[in-house]
């Protein structure tokens, strides 16, 4: 459709892989202090795509979005994945928001111990 090949070629001309890489490096090193949290069992950055997998479910998935809506970042567990996919197609997208993310990550997860 017009709108698929139109979207592959904003894609394509944009600097896509370098918003990837960056995305991801930012990813790594606010995300990285959860893997030291108790309640987690593993971190892990797969291009813009940054996990924190918990040893056990979220149990009270309502309180935990709503954690996460209070630290300005909006993500909802998936059982006991803390996923998150940062918009690295949007040239708006600050090293600070995906720091923002990080970081509250880190403290929602923290507060699951």
């Amino acid at each position: 459709s017009a709108t698929a090949l139109a979207s592959l070629t904003l894609l394509s001309q944009s600097p896509w892989q370098a918003r990837v890489a960056r995305t991801a490096d930012l990813l790594w090193e606010s995300l990285a202090p959860a893997a030291e949290l108790d309640a987690v069992r593993e971190v892990r950055v797969l291009g813009a795509i940054g996990v924190c997998e918990l040893r056990e479910p979220v149990r009270d998935m309502a309180a935990v979005q709503d954690a996460f809506v209070q630290r300005g970042v909006w993500l909802r567990p998936f059982g006991k994945l803390l996923y998150s996919m940062p918009p690295f197609n949007c040239p708006d997208l600050e090293d600070d928001d995906v720091r923002r993310i990080g970081s509250a990550v880190c403290e929602v997860a923290a507060s699951l111990a």
